[in-house]
C-alpha cells in the first residue's frame, strides 16, 4: 500500500525530482534516508512484530553523478531546436559519465555483506545492490524495528521510523526499495479474478455477446427502444491490425516497424504467449505472420523469499501482455518484439524489469501497460523511477505509459488525479480515443474516451453510470516540464497546485482505447468446457500504449532513424504542423452493447445497454487544443510520420 506523497511537494523541479534529498542525523554516525518511514506505520495500526528470522529482499539504488548535468543533456538531446539534438549516448556513456562509480558500489556492498546481506549481481549501469538476508539483520542495519500494520484491509511490513545509513554512504543512496511493502501493487487496468505467480491456469473466459458489427455502424439496433431519440449502431466486435493500421494512415507508407524493437514490459509471463499471437496473426492478419525470429522474452523468476504479494493477478497479467504483444506486432508488423516480465507486480520489480531494458538498451521503444491509482506512493519509488526514464531519455528510448483507465480517479480517491507512472515527467503517457472507422477502413469519427452505461431493463434505458475511461489530470508531484510550457493551457496546468504554480498534465498523445470501439484479441482462457484460443474485443490505455508504439516503430522504419524520448517534438508540432489531429469531443454519439451474464455464453441470460461515448460527467473533458483527456490528439497518418 502507497504512503503519502504530500511531502513530495516541495520538491518538485523542472525535470522532476531532485536527485539528492537532504540527510538529516538520526544518531552518532548515520543519517536519515527522508521519507522512507510510510505515514500508516504508527503505534494504532501496528498487529504484531516482524519475526525476527523472516527472509527479505531489497535494493539500495544509488545516486546518479551529476543529475543536474544529466537532465540538461537529457533536454539537449531530445529538444529539435538544441544543438545536440538526437546525439544520444551509448548505454556504456551514460555509466561512465553519470553512473555511480565503482567506488560507490563497492563501499555499498561492503556494508552490507558486513552486515550479514547476501549481495546479488549488479546491473550494468550500476543503478542498485540488492541483498538478501533476515528481518532482524535489516534491523540492525537500517537502525529500525520491522513490524506489520493494518493498512486498509492488508497486513504490511514496514520500519516503524525512517531507515538509516552509515553518514559516509548517506550522499551515494538514492532511496531504499523492499524493506517495506509501502509499494502499492501495479495493475493492468482491464483485468479481473485472482492468481498466484507459478503455475497458473489461463484466466477465467470471455466472449462478446452477439450482434456486434465488425465495422462501425455495420449493424444497427432495431429490435431495443430508441435511446435519447436514436436507434443505436451495435458496438463493434472488435478491430483488426488492418482496420487500425488503415484508420492511422500508416498501412500504405511502405514501412512496417522493421529494424526497431520495442519491448513491453509487464509482470510474470503467459505459458501460451507465442502460440496464442502468432495464431491471432494467422486468423486476423494473415499477411503479417509473428515470426518466431520476431519474438523473445526475457522474464526475471520468481524470488523465493518474497512474501507471496496480496492482489497480484497472474492470470490477469497473462492478458495484459498477450494484449500488448499483438496490438505492438499489428501496428508495426515488421517489428521484433522483447516482453520483459517481472518476478512479480510490484513497482520494484517492474521497475528492475524497465531497468533491465534500458542499461543494456534492449531495445528502442518500451510500452508500460501498468500504473497505480492516482500519485500517492513512496518518495522512494518516484526518485528511482524518474533515474530510470532519465537514462531512457539519454540513449535515444522511448518510453511510453498508459494513462489510467478511470478518467481522474475522483470515483476512486475522492479528488482528482493522474496515474503515476505516466505523470512522470521523462516518459509519454498514452490517453485513450473511442473511433469508429467505417466500411472502408477509413476513421468516421475520434472523440476523447470517458464511456458511460445505461441498462436497458424492462424496455426503459436506467440512468447512465460512468463505467471507465482515459487517465488524465494534473500531477501534484512534478512541476510543468519545459516541452508544455506555452501550449498547455493554463487552467490545466494550475489544477491541484497553489498560487501561480504549474503542474505536469497527463496524457501527451493519445491512441484507441474505450473497449467499446475496442481491439479484437486472441488468448486462452479457461472456459467451462476446458482452456483454449478464443477471441474477444478489449480496450483500455493498456490498448493506446502499444497501439502507440506500434505507430512509433512504424515510424522509425520511415525515417530510418530512433525518435527516443518525442515529448519535446510532440509539443512543438501541435503548433505548427497539422501532423497531430486534435481529438474534439463529439456529442450524442453512443452505442448499443450486448454481454453475457456470466461472461460466456446466453445461458445465465444478456446483458443490454447503452454506452455512451466521451461522457461529459468529470472534471477532465475532452475540448480543442491540448486537453487532459486525449492530450494533443492522435496521429495523423503520413504527415506525423514525416515530421516527427
Amino acid at each position: 500500500m502507497r504512503r503519502s506523497s504530500t511531502l513530495l511537494l516541495s520538491l518538485a523541479v523542472v525535470g522532476g525530482l531532485t536527485g539528492t534529498l537532504p540527510a538529516t542525523a538520526s544518531a552518532q554516525g548515520r543519517q536519515d534516508i527522508p521519507q522512507s518511514h510510510p505515514l500508516w506505520a504508527n503505534a494504532q495500526a501496528k498487529v504484531a512484530d516482524t519475526a525476527p528470522a523472516a527472509k527479505l529482499s531489497f535494493r539500495v539504488y544509488l545516486n546518479q553523478r551529476d543529475n543536474a548535468g544529466a537532465e540538461a543533456l537529457a533536454q539537449a538531446v531530445s529538444d529539435p531546436d538544441s544543438g545536440t539534438y538526437r546525439q544520444y549516448l551509448s548505454p556504456d556513456q551514460v555509466r561512465d559519465r553519470f553512473a555511480a562509480s565503482d567506488a560507490t558500489v563497492n563501499a555499498v556492498k561492503s556494508w552490507l555483506t558486513g552486515s550479514g546481506f547476501s549481495v546479488g549481481d549488479i546491473p550494468s549501469n550500476r543503478a542498485y545492490v540488492e541483498a538478501t538476508g533476515t528481518a532482524a539483520q535489516t534491523e540492525n542495519a537500517f537502525a529500525v524495528d520491522l513490524g506489520k500494520y493494518q493498512v486498509k484491509g492488508q497486513t504490511l511490513r514496514a520500519a516503524d521510523k525512517n531507515l538509516s545509513v552509515p553518514a559516509n554512504l548517506a550522499a551515494d543512496v538514492l532511496g531504499v526499495v523492499g524493506v517495506d511493502q509501502a509499494t502499492n501493487l501495479f495493475k493492468p487496468d482491464h483485468s479481473t479474478g485472482s492468481g498466484t505467480p507459478s503455475d497458473v491456469a489461463p484466466g477465467p473466459g470471455f466472449r462478446n455477446a452477439r450482434p456486434c458489427s465488425a465495422y462501425y455502424g455495420e449493424k444497427i439496433d432495431t429490435t431495443d427502444p430508441a435511446y435519447n431519440g436514436k436507434q443505436l449502431p451495435y458496438a463493434p466486435c472488435g478491430y483488426t491490425p488492418a482496420q487500425l493500421r488503415s484508420a492511422y494512415g500508416i498501412d500504405k507508407v511502405g514501412a512496417d516497424g522493421k529494424g526497431t524493437t520495442i519491448a513491453i514490459v509487464d509482470a510474470f509471463a503467459s505459458p501460451t504467449i507465442y502460440a496464442d499471437a502468432s495464431t491471432y496473426a494467422k486468423k486476423n492478419d494473415p499477411a503479417h505472420p509473428l515470426k518466431q525470429s520476431q519474438f523473445k522474452q526475457h522474464v526475471f523468476p520468481a524470488n523465493p523469499v518474497l512474501e507471496p504479494p496480496d492482489q497480484c493477478d497472474a492470470a490477469g497479467w497473462y492478458g495484459e501482455e498477450t494484449l500488448d504483444v499483438e496490438a505492438a506486432h499489428g501496428l508495426a508488423p515488421g517489428a521484433d518484439i522483447l516482453y520483459v516480465g517481472g518476478e512479480s507486480c510490484e513497482d520494484n520489480a517492474l521497475d528492475v524489469a524497465l531497468n533491465y531494458v534500458v542499461a543494456g538498451h534492449k531495445a528502442d521503444i518500451v510500452s508500460n501497460s501498468y500504473g497505480d491509482t492516482g500519485e500517492d506512493i513512496p518518495a522512494d519509488e518516484v526518485k528511482v523511477f524518474n533515474q530510470i526514464s532519465l537514462q531512457a531519455v539519454l540513449e535515444g528510448i522511448g518510453v511510453y505509459f498508459s494513462s489510467g483507465d478511470n478518467g481522474d480517479e475522483v470515483a476512486r480517491l475522492g479528488t482528482p488525479s493522474p496515474d503515476f507512472s505516466a505523470s512522470a515527467p521523462w516518459i509519454t503517457a498514452v490517453g485513450g480515443t473511442s473511433i469508429a472507422i467505417g466500411k472502408d477502413g477509413k476513421k468516421i469519427f475520434e472523440t476523447g474516451w470517458e464511456t458511460s452505461k445505461s441498462v436497458l431493463t424492462n424496455g426503459v434505458y436506467g440512468p447512465a453510470a460512468y463505467t471507465s475511461g482515459s487517465g488524465g489530470g494534473t500531477s501534484r508531484l512534478f512541476a510543468q516540464p519545459f516541452y508544455q510550457k506555452g501550449v498547455v493551457p493554463d487552467a490545466l496546468a494550475k489544477k491541484n497546485q497553489t498560487g501561480n504554480n504549474k503542474g505536469r498534465v497527463v496524457p501527451d498523445i493519445s491512441a484507441v482505447g474505450d473497449p467499446n470501439t475496442g481491439f479484437l484479441v486472441g488468448q486462452t482462457q479457461t472456459f467451462p468446457e476446458g482452456a483454449h484460443y478464443d477471441q474477444y474485443r478489449i480496450g483500455g490505455t493498456s490498448l493506446a500504449s502499444p497501439v502507440f508504439a506500434g505507430i512509433m516503430a512504424v515510424a522509425d522504419s520511415f525515417d530510418h532513424f530512433h525518435h527516443g524520448f518525442i515529448n519535446p517534438v510532440i509539443y512543438k508540432l501541435t503548433s505548427r504542423t497539422p501532423a497531430i489531429s486534435d481529438v474534439k469531443h463529439v456529442d450524442g454519439q453512443a452505442v448499443a452493447r450486448v454481454d453475457y451474464a456470466n461472461s460466456v455464453d446466453a445461458s445465465g441470460g444478456l446483458i443490454r445497454s447503452a454506452r455512451n461515448l466521451d461522457y461529459q460527467g468529470l472534471t477532465i473533458h475532452t475540448a480543442p487544443g491540448y486537453d487532459d483527456v486525449t492530450g494533443l490528439g492522435t496521429p495523423n497518418g503520413l504527415l506525423f510520420l514525416l515530421l516527427v
